[in-house]
């Protein structure tokens, strides 16, 4: 038995799962949709990729996640040119993620253990005077503080340690979609 999940992917992924029998995402896609930040995106989803690979099962040749709400409430509106497909996922292959936590990695922001250790962080930035912490790996301010780099970086494999309690604070990630897992299609004109 599976999870069951939604995606809202193009129509021309549902035509592909047809054809060929699974789906994968290419980095086209990827580049179609963030137009100039899609090297930022492709990075981190690179990043995500790598620290799931021993985690669940995924094919050996997948490099990018496809996204999947994980409850109703969750589940992306219609979209023209898309469809939006209930999944049902087998538990090896589905990698539950603290939505929260990943946006803290989008913004290469630290990824605090609990709220004291946030505190304490943020101190720390205050008395360096240090404004915006994404500097440290975006920007110049890593080579003045590479200690404090650190920090940041190494917390950022906290995305891994767990989904939060409250299931709508998660997403699912996927890293193929096959025929098989698909349980209803929903085409939006």
């Amino acid at each position: 038995m599976g999870v069951v999940a939604w995606t809202r992917q193009d129509a021309v992924v549902m035509d592909e799962l047809e054809r060929t029998g699974h789906y994968q995402v290419r980095e086209k896609y990827v580049r179609i949709k963030n137009g100039s930040i899609s090297d930022y995106y492709l990075g981190l989803y690179h990043w995500l990729t790598q620290g799931c690979r021993s985690r669940v099962s995924m094919p050996s040749d997948a490099t990018l996640p496809i996204w999947l709400a994980l409850t109703e409430a969750q589940k992306l509106g219609a979209a023209p040119g898309c469809v939006t497909l209930e999944l049902e996922v087998p538990e090896e292959s589905l990698f539950v993620l603290d939505y929260d936590l990943w946006g803290y990695r989008v913004n290469n922001w630290y990824i605090p253990r609990d709220p004291a250790d946030e505190r304490a962080y943020n101190d720390e930035l205050a008395r360096m005077g240090i404004a915006n912490e994404a500097l440290l790996v975006m920007g110049g301010q890593g080579n003045y503080y590479p200690q404090l780099r650190t920090k940041l970086t190494r917390s950022w494999g906290r995305v891994f340690e767990g989904p939060n309690e409250d299931m709508d604070h998660n997403v699912g990630v996927i890293w193929e979609i096959r025929p098989e897992w698909v349980r209803d299609v929903v085409r939006h004109e």
